[in-house]
């Protein structure tokens, strides 16, 4: 499988996971839309271990990269669809968890 391939399918993963939290996080606080997003929301986290584990490869291996992309695009849902807008704190920290990933994915 090609870079490109593995790349595209663990960012997939990464929006399944984050967003499929998302809608159950949304679910919880609303009432009139609850069980139809958090319904969103299983479906979503589904898709997240289908797109893990149906590849024939070794996630362990890829699991620094999963980890950044899940930590971007979970940043990124959390400040557009909660408005919670990431600290300075949380950014220097986000900056280790991409530093490490790329050190380990570059070893690997």
């Amino acid at each position: 499988m090609s870079t490109g391939a593995v790349l595209a399918i663990l960012l997939l993963a990464a929006l399944f996971e984050a967003g499929g939290d998302a809608l159950i996080r949304a679910g919880l606080h609303h009432a009139q839309w609850r069980w139809l997003l958090m319904l969103a929301g299983a479906v979503a986290l589904f898709g997240y271990g289908y797109a893990v584990n149906a590849p024939p490869w070794d996630f362990g291996r890829l699991l620094s990269v999963y980890i950044v992309l899940f930590f971007v695009v979970a940043q990124i849902i959390a400040w557009l669809a909660f408005g919670q807008k990431p600290s300075t704190a949380l950014l220097l920290g986000g900056a280790f968890i991409v530093a490490g990933g790329m050190i380990i994915a570059s070893h690997t």
